[in-house]
């Protein structure tokens, strides 16, 4: 199925990872701080591209280093704030941020790849419907909570073992997010899945 056949238009939403997808991943750290986080290239672009196409652009992430203790909610919020005011200035947007500061031992319902913060998105956002949303990450557990609750998948890598191991719950697969904004904003034919 080509993304075209979706006929994507502003009654989606587009659910987006962050750490990896929209800004670089520090590998085996979190980033805790303004200072720690990089946008990843053609990033800003991207999310003025889909702006357009979505009604809604929805972050979901994990972000466990508030309950490792090596960050707290206070300084994750405001690297969100900040994130949403450059992808602003650039011209795109992101309408809401939903993290969950859970350890990954603590089975937490909000973290994923369980459902809960899909269903906060849609608590705050009541137009959203899951069978007309997208999720976007980088990880099979992005694609797994996508699936969870009947979401389109896209998966941003090129790592072909993880593909492989993940082929039931990827819909799509783009090497970033950039490419994946291009191919939505064309004729939507420039993937397989």
């Amino acid at each position: 199925m080509n993304l075209k056949d979706l006929k994507i238009d502003n009654t989606w939403t587009l659910f987006l990872d962050r750490d990896g997808v929209i800004n670089r991943r520090i590998i085996d750290g979190y980033v805790s701080n303004w200072g720690q986080f990089e946008f990843n290239p053609g990033v800003k672009e991207a999310l003025k591209e889909v702006s357009g196409l979505f009604g809604r652009i929805v972050v979901v992430s994990n972000q466990q280093g508030v309950g490792k203790g090596l960050m707290t909610n206070s300084e994750v919020e405001k690297v969100h704030q900040r994130m949403i005011s450059e992808v602003e200035a650039a011209g795109g947007r992101i309408d809401a941020v939903f993290y969950c500061p859970a350890l990954e031992s603590e089975k937490s319902f909000n973290r994923k790849p369980n459902i809960g913060m899909a269903l906060q998105a849609r608590k705050r956002f009541p137009e959203i419907r899951f069978r007309q949303s997208i999720m976007a990450g980088d990880s099979l557990s992005d694609m797994v909570f996508g699936k969870r609750v009947g979401m389109k998948t896209v998966f941003l890598s090129s790592d072909l073992p993880h593909i492989r191991s993940g082929f039931r719950t990827i819909n799509y697969v783009f090497p970033d997010l950039q490419s994946f904004a291009r191919c939505l904003i064309s004729d939507g034919r420039c993937n397989k899945s």
